[in-house]
């Protein structure tokens, strides 16, 4: 399938679900993180829900990382990329243009020092290639992380077979958590 028909795909099945479907499938989502072997690294970056998009609810897997007294980070659009701030107790959030809730400022973290990135994605498929929703903002941020950084894409839905379009730049996953399951691909 081409990325275009999984953007229309996916956006049109997460618009058919309701916010209480959406807390469920996230705390389920959440449980099964915990089954993988994630949790004893540094810096976990994670991004915040955008509502209206219907996103997973992140809220679930930040109260794991926090229980595991590791740092939370949080990017922040700025032009064309993402800065990554750490969020604490005090780190106030406003919504962006595009209602993404973002780090007014803080202390910012250089992506290097990220240990794991939960990556936000539309659609995705069995080789661990994902679909955004387009711009390129986890492409160029994932590219500039440290080679063994961990990229865990979380879905509400399994896999499509294959994604047509695939460019160098794609930066795929080496796990994507869903309700039900934990997918893992073999990266290089």
């Amino acid at each position: 399938m081409d990325k275009s028909s999984i953007r229309q795909k996916y956006k049109a099945l997460r618009r058919n679900m309701s916010l209480d479907q959406i807390d469920e499938l996230s705390l389920q989502m959440a449980n099964q993180s915990l089954k993988l072997d994630i949790w004893n690294f540094e810096f976990y970056h994670i991004f915040l829900a955008i509502e209206n998009q219907k996103e997973i609810n992140t809220e679930y897997i930040l109260q794991i990382i926090f229980g595991k007294d590791a740092n939370v980070v949080i990017p922040k659009m700025k032009g064309k990329d993402l800065q990554h701030y750490l969020l604490t107790d005090t780190t106030k959030l406003k919504l962006n243009q595009w209602k993404i809730p973002e780090p007014v400022n803080g202390i910012k973290i250089d992506p290097q020092q990220l240990d794991l990135v939960f990556v936000p994605l539309l659609g995705y498929d069995t080789l661990g290639n994902r679909v955004g929703y387009g711009k390129g903002f986890y492409d160029r941020f994932l590219s500039s992380c440290k080679k063994n950084v961990i990229k865990v894409g979380l879905s509400f839905f399994p896999p499509e077979e294959s994604i047509l379009e695939v460019e160098d730049f794609d930066m795929a996953l080496d796990y994507c958590i869903t309700p039900k399951t934990v997918y893992t691909f073999k990266q290089g």
